[in-house]
């Protein structure tokens, strides 16, 4: 599969987000969510919660980010492309244009990971910046990166199988809001029902929080690591194949 041809799909992309980064609402919309958590969680009650003798604080940043980075990956790609093939009809351009699925494929996931990676960012830079031991780590950096492009990934999958645009909302409650409250983004996993413990390590999400939280790269780091790998192979494997084969 030949990926050239990748770069105008993703210009395209990024020339449409420059013009949404102008209106402010648009940023006050990317981060009113986790800001609102960061407040009533972070500032609110984690002065009266301690993890693992560190402040609650500390743990609830890089859940956050890898929240952010994931909804805006996510959904960003999702509903673009949905849009774009069932209303204004310029993914149908793309598909005539001399460029391989794998291309439009790349393009599309790359800029949705641009976008998710700004989100985080922001979240990043109110970390440092906050009361408590929030830092950079090695595996944060790979888990981010490697969360934005899985997520972006699966949102061109769900683009794709959406019949309409009230669709990708339906996937997001089914999927996507889930995992946001229930893959350790807010609490532990320790303390949750076996049953329940086996359900929530399956979802991708939960990977990103266990890695985005790691000092260094030690055993369960790297089986999240490959864990994320292989839902992001998969999430590109359908996602290219729905592409391949549109005939709308």
């Amino acid at each position: 599969m030949t990926l050239h041809g990748w770069y105008p799909v993703f210009l395209r992309e990024m020339l449409l987000f420059r013009r949404k980064l102008l209106k402010m609402g648009y940023l006050v919309s990317a981060m009113l969510v986790p800001l609102i958590y960061l407040a009533v969680f972070g500032y609110g009650l984690g002065k009266n919660v301690r993890l693992n003798g560190g402040d609650y604080l500390t743990f609830l940043i890089p859940g956050l980010v890898a929240m952010s980075s994931m909804t805006n990956s996510y959904t960003w790609v999702a509903s673009a492309l949905n849009l774009n093939r069932l209303y204004f009809k310029t993914f149908q351009l793309l598909i005539q244009a001399p460029i391989s699925a794998g291309a439009i494929m790349l393009g599309e996931v790359l800029a949705g990971m641009v976008k998710g990676l700004f989100a985080a960012s922001l979240l990043i830079v109110m970390g440092l910046c906050a009361p408590g031991h929030f830092q950079l780590t090695l595996p944060m950096l790979l888990a981010l990166l490697l969360n934005c492009f899985m997520f972006a990934s699966l949102g061109v999958v769900t683009g794709m199988l959406a019949k309409s645009h009230e669709d990708t909302s339906t996937y997001n409650n089914f999927f996507i809001l889930p995992m946001s409250f229930f893959s350790g983004t807010f609490f532990p996993l320790d303390g949750l029902p076996a049953l329940l413990k086996g359900v929530i390590y399956l979802l991708p999400l939960t990977h990103t929080n266990i890695l985005i939280r790691k000092a260094t790269l030690d055993n369960s780091a790297i089986i999240s690591l490959l864990v994320m790998v292989v839902y992001t192979l998969i999430f590109w494997f359908v996602g290219s194949r729905l592409i391949r084969r549109y005939s709308e």
